[in-house]
């Protein structure tokens, strides 16, 4: 790989970088109302204080976060802060860092929906390809469409309907959590399976609900690909007809597929909010959710740019690949 093509595509990508993390500056300081108080109102009720000067407080707490300071100094502040490796500490967990809250969900959310993108970007794509073959199975045609109109079903509605069947009526998969909380977690197959066992409901509402869109994108760029002339080629000099699908046809319109599946990966480390957040999960996604719900700045913002980081590097590195993946493209010009 040329030095100069890495260099350029680097390049390319540091000015998006630069405006994604300054939105992602002000964004949560566009919330309505005082995190600060919100925080300290939370801890009152909790404890039973009544006597607590909760404005006092809160102005040598907002002191304390240099919330008290100006928009701009708080933002060069900001950026010195993520040059450090600093995500600040949680208001509603304080003195409890950002990093070590984003390091403990971070595998439950890399696990729950790595294995499920993947799972439902490699069913959907191998099942979209096969519709669109006209040697395919007649089977395959039948099992797009109920695919397609889960697809059209969002996520926390297709994870309501798994929780009533399976979890409430069924009895047969736990209603949420990551694990059994009266087990101990350590790393056996015993805990490995009891992980396995909480992650399917989960898993499955996004599982289901992304074959059908990956199916439908496949399939239009297979039956685009079907109409080339090399196909046409390949078929007059006699080439076996799973070499023709696998080598001409599916090797071709994939490249859409592998820049969507970059794009699906890199958003992963937001988690399925709504999915984690009803099942319990103790991932990402239900991390940012009750961040977003308490007003937590810091814990919104290191999030937020976990997110804009691995999106930045997955394209990055998609775009570098490309080449491996589609013979037509090349990295000089």
């Amino acid at each position: 790989m040329p030095i100069g093509y890495l260099l350029g595509r680097t390049a390319q990508l540091l000015p998006i970088v630069f405006i994604a993390v300054t939105v992602n500056f002000m964004i949560p300081r566009l919330i309505p109302g005082d995190p600060i108080e919100a925080a300290l109102q939370t801890r009152i009720a909790m404890t039973g204080s009544i006597d607590a000067n909760v404005a006092e407080i809160a102005a040598i707490y907002r002191a304390k976060f240099g919330l008290d300071k100006p928009v701009w100094q708080q933002y060069l502040n900001y950026w010195a802060d993520i040059l450090q490796l600093n995500l600040g500490v949680s208001l509603a967990d304080f003195p409890q860092p950002v990093i070590s809250k984003v390091r403990s969900a971070l595998p439950w959310t890399l696990g729950l929906l790595g294995v499920s993108t993947v799972m439902a970007f490699s069913i959907g794509t191998v099942l979209g390809a096969l519709a669109a073959w006209p040697r395919a199975p007649r089977f395959v045609r039948a099992l797009l469409p109920p695919f397609m109109l889960m697809s059209a079903v969002p996520f926390f509605l297709l994870a309501i309907l798994l929780m009533s069947l399976f979890a409430v009526e069924l009895r047969v998969f736990p209603p949420g959590g990551g694990f059994d909380p009266i087990v101990m977690i350590r790393f056996n197959l015993g805990s490995i399976v009891d992980i396995i066992y909480h992650a399917i409901l989960p898993s499955m509402s996004l599982v289901l609900g992304g074959i059908g869109a990956w199916a439908l994108g496949m399939r239009a760029m297979m039956v685009t690909t079907l109409g080339e002339d090399y196909i046409t080629f390949a078929e007059a000099k006699g080439l076996p007809p799973r070499r023709i699908f696998l080598w001409y046809g599916l090797r071709n319109a994939l490249l859409p597929q592998v820049t969507h599946l970059a794009i699906a990966l890199g958003s992963t480390l937001s988690g399925a909010v709504l999915v984690e957040a009803m099942f319990s999960y103790p991932g990402l996604g239900g991390l940012l959710f009750g961040a977003i719900a308490g007003k937590d700045y810091f814990v919104i913002q290191g999030i937020v740019l976990m997110l804009i980081i691995s999106l930045a590097l997955a394209l990055l590195i998609v775009d570098l690949v490309y080449p491996w993946v589609d013979p037509r493209i090349r990295y000089q010009k």
